[in-house]
């Protein structure tokens, strides 16, 4: 036994101590990124110099450890081939700053494509004027942090995502940010995998697009001034919370799109000017608490049947509606909510209005059946008919209300 353990801890030693630093730059060794991983074993560190390269193609199947310092420059020169291509283990990327990432229209091109690779981490990068940031297939327990991607992107048809999973788990995205590109982040058949602390802006489309990826937690990421907001559909099991999402605006936009989501937490999170805050179609069992809906056109828009999802302890502040509804209300429940347009009393002074609150007004049922009135929105005549149908009403859900409205906001902002 005591033979084995010497012999284990003399191997692991002796592989250790075997490893190499291998320098890249013009006066080095190793003139190009290529060369030197090729001349590398596993564990070995590339060290690139600070400089201009002008490589692609660049193939890593090795558990090797490539550094940039003072942050390297590859130029992609607009080729239609991905800079790195890596299908390994046990590799980090960190330090480059890449360059002129080419389009194509028939295969997906990306400063870093990973497949069928695990244990990685891919941190501290530059990405400009990029066709797809990071993609990232077939594999697991990956790490991409603090990355900065900047895309120039005009319209969805020419322009990728910054960055794009496909078919993963157990990833982590945290501390990047990205704009510009089509989606921010995109995610599909991802799961058990958490997205935090991003701030992902001014992109065409999406600022984190995700479908079909359960088990997976987002928090305190921004979302600000996307194309349609955020996107996320046909998942199960998720957890929002802390994010802030705003200036989505919009003729089809929205800080955050839910489709046929179920069993999911969406809690302390900034809804704030946006054209819908929450556009809700076909979800259920969500739990909504402590979400502040601020300043927005809608703060929730019902489409399609939806089912025992709970509203309490939210903010519904300054909103031109707070909420669009257009089916039955489905045991959904709406309690302990605080309503800036709330004017009921509290005669008992214990925080709770005595009278409840119906946050549907005719107005908002008018718009969804015809949107060319929305141009009557300040007018008397709306201020008219939506007290009219607050008093008798006949049009809106008669059972949807908050029969506990609070006269206080909850934890509001500073």
């Amino acid at each position: 036994m005591r033979f084995l353990v010497f012999f284990l801890f003399y191997t692991t030693f002796s592989a250790f101590s075997q490893t190499h630093t291998l320098e890249v730059c013009s006066s080095c060794n190793y003139k190009s990124i290529q060369k030197a991983i090729d001349a590398s074993k596993d564990g070995d560190t590339i060290s690139v110099k600070k400089g201009l390269y002008k490589e692609t193609k660049i193939f890593v199947d090795k558990s090797i450890h490539l550094i940039g310092r003072n942050f390297p420059t590859i130029d992609a020169e607009n080729k239609t081939d991905s800079v790195f291509a890596i299908k390994a283990e046990n590799f980090s990327i960190s330090g480059f700053k890449f360059i002129n990432v080419g389009m194509s229209y028939t295969k997906e091109i990306a400063a870093v494509f990973v497949s069928e690779s695990k244990n990685f981490v891919i941190k501290n990068n530059i990405l400009e004027n990029v066709f797809y940031g990071f993609i990232i297939q077939n594999s697991k327990y990956g790490l991409l942090q603090n990355n900065k991607v900047k895309g120039n992107a005009i319209n969805e048809t020419s322009a990728g995502n910054g960055f794009h999973l496909w078919k993963c788990k157990k990833m982590r995205i945290e501390q990047n940010t990205v704009e510009g590109m089509r989606d921010g982040i995109y995610l599909e058949f991802i799961n058990n995998s958490f997205i935090s602390h991003n701030t992902s802006k001014k992109n065409i489309r999406y600022g984190l697009h995700f479908m079909f990826s359960n088990h997976n937690e987002y928090h305190n990421n921004e979302f600000k001034g996307n194309g349609a907001g955020v996107a996320v559909m046909f998942s199960k099991f998720i957890t929002m919370h802390h994010n802030t999402f705003h200036y989505n605006w919009g003729t089809a936009s929205y800080g955050l799109l839910l489709k046929e989501i179920y069993d999911a937490e969406i809690h302390d999170n900034i809804f704030e000017q946006n054209t819908i805050g929450i556009n809700i179609d076909g979800c259920n069992r969500i739990n909504y608490k402590n979400n502040h809906f601020i300043r927005n056109g809608w703060a929730l828009k019902f489409t399609g049947g939806c089912y025992a999802n709970i509203f309490e302890y939210n903010n519904f502040m300054h909103n031109a509606f707070d909420l669009s509804y257009n089916s039955r209300l489905n045991d959904n429940r709406f309690e302990a909510n605080y309503w800036s347009d709330y004017t009921g009393y509290d005669i008992d002074k214990n925080g709770i209005g005595d009278v409840p609150f119906r946050p549907v007004k005719l107005f908002s049922y008018v718009v969804n059946q015809t949107p060319e009135t929305l141009v009557l929105l300040r007018s008397l005549f709306v201020d008219i008919i939506n007290f009219s149908e607050k008093v008798s009403p006949v049009f809106t859900p008669d059972n949807l209300k908050d029969i506990k409205p609070l006269m206080k906001p909850i934890n509001p902002l500073d």
